[in-house]
C-alpha cells in the first residue's frame, strides 16, 4: 500500500515537473522569424538608444520589409558606420525619420525617452566654478519638461560643449542664456537666486566624486 503511495507520488511530481518545463517553455516561445531579433538592438552614435523589433512587428503589425532593406540594411551596425545617422537625417527623413515624421508615428525630435535613455547620473561643470550639479530627471520626471526644451538649441547634447564654450558664465544665465533661458525668475527661480540648489562647491564636488566615482563629468 505504502508502496502504491510513494508511485503515485513520484508520478504526481514528475506531471507536475513536466508541466512547470511546459508552461516555462510556452513563456520563452519566441517567433525570431515573426517578430525579429529578441535582444534590443543599441546604438551608441550619434547618442545612445534602444531598438526594440517586437514592439514595431508584434505591437504594431509592420513586416519585416518595411524597414529593410531599404531603410535598414540587415546587419547590425551598418546604419552607424555610414556617418549618416544623426538626429538631422531622421528629421529629414531618413532611417528611423522614414516613420517618426510626426504622422505615420511621433516625430524623432519628440518623446526622447522612448529610445534614449535619461542620464540618471548627474553632469557635473568644473566651469566657470566648481562645481555645479545639473540632473536630467529632476526636470524631466518632477517638473516634466521634454528634451527638446533644452536640446539642442539651448544646449547641444554632447557632453562638454558648453563648459568649454569662452561665454558659459553666469552673465550669461542673467542674460537668458543656457540655464537662464528658463531660470529667469518667471518660468524657474532665477539663475541669481538659489544658489545652493546647483552650487555644491569643492567640498560637495569631493564627497560627490568619493561617494560615486562614476559621477559624470561635463567635459571631462
Amino acid at each position: 500500500m505504502k508502496k502504491n503511495i510513494f508511485i503515485a507520488s513520484g508520478i504526481a511530481l514528475l506531471a507536475g515537473s513536466f508541466l512547470l518545463v511546459s508552461n516555462a517553455a510556452a513563456t520563452d516561445d519566441y517567433d525570431v522569424k515573426a517578430f525579429g531579433p529578441k535582444s534590443p538592438i543599441i546604438w551608441n552614435k550619434p547618442a545612445k538608444a534602444f531598438f526594440e523589433h517586437r514592439t514595431h512587428t508584434d505591437d504594431v503589425g509592420l513586416e519585416c520589409s518595411a524597414c529593410h532593406g531599404e531603410i535598414f540594411a540587415m546587419q547590425r551596425g551598418v546604419a552607424e558606420r555610414t556617418g549618416k545617422f544623426t538626429m538631422a537625417s531622421l528629421a529629414d527623413g531618413m532611417f528611423c525619420g522614414a516613420c517618426h515624421d510626426g504622422e505615420d508615428a511621433f516625430a524623432s525630435d519628440t518623446n526622447c525617452a522612448a529610445c534614449h535613455e535619461i542620464p540618471a547620473d548627474p553632469v557635473v561643470w568644473t566651469k566657470p566654478v566648481k562645481a555645479v550639479v545639473f540632473y536630467h530627471k529632476a526636470h524631466t520626471e518632477d517638473f516634466g519638461t521634454e528634451c527638446i526644451s533644452c536640446h539642442d538649441e539651448i544646449f547641444p547634447m554632447k557632453v562638454g560643449v558648453a563648459e568649454n564654450s569662452s561665454n558659459f558664465t553666469m552673465k550669461s544665465l542673467y542674460e537668458g542664456k543656457y540655464c537662464g533661458a528658463c531660470h529667469d525668475g518667471e518660468t524657474a527661480f532665477a539663475s541669481n537666486t538659489r544658489c545652493n540648489t546647483c552650487h555644491i562647491g569643492k567640498k560637495g564636488y569631493d564627497r560627490m566624486m568619493k561617494s560615486d566615482p562614476h559621477t559624470e563629468s561635463d567635459g571631462h
